[in-house]
């Protein structure tokens, strides 16, 4: 058929996610070594146009809020050559501690996100 499998998107929003986090100095080991993790707890992606296997495709993230007790993390999938939109779509992450406890976002995570961030 050559169509990107759906749940594919949903790889490509962990693969961003995790560069979009390294990228403003929080890569996920640091964050688990500080006892802190963040699960994805909603997921949600709107198709628009199915990729075929062997398109070049950019996928944006970007964090829009500063986060108090979730993360929202939003995400758009297109075409690298001709910028047609094929998924939109985000997640939301809980901030738990050892033991599944939930809590607000850490200091760590918070410092990190509010330097992208106008005052």
């Amino acid at each position: 058929m050559g169509i990107v499998y759906y749940t594919r998107y949903l790889e490509f929003f962990e693969q961003a996610r995790t560069e979009l986090l390294s990228m403003i100095g929080l890569d996920v080991t640091t964050i688990e070594n500080s006892g802190t993790f963040i699960p994805v707890v909603v997921s949600h992606c709107e198709y628009k146009k199915g990729a075929q296997f062997e398109d070049e495709l950019i996928v944006i993230s970007q964090i829009d809020e500063i986060p108090k007790s979730r993360l929202r993390i939003n995400y758009i999938i297109k075409d690298f050559i001709s910028d047609e939109f094929y998924v939109e779509g985000y997640t939301i992450h809980a901030f738990i501690k050892n033991g599944g406890l939930p809590v607000r976002v850490p200091h760590l995570i918070l410092k990190k996100i509010k330097k992208y961030f106008r005052n």
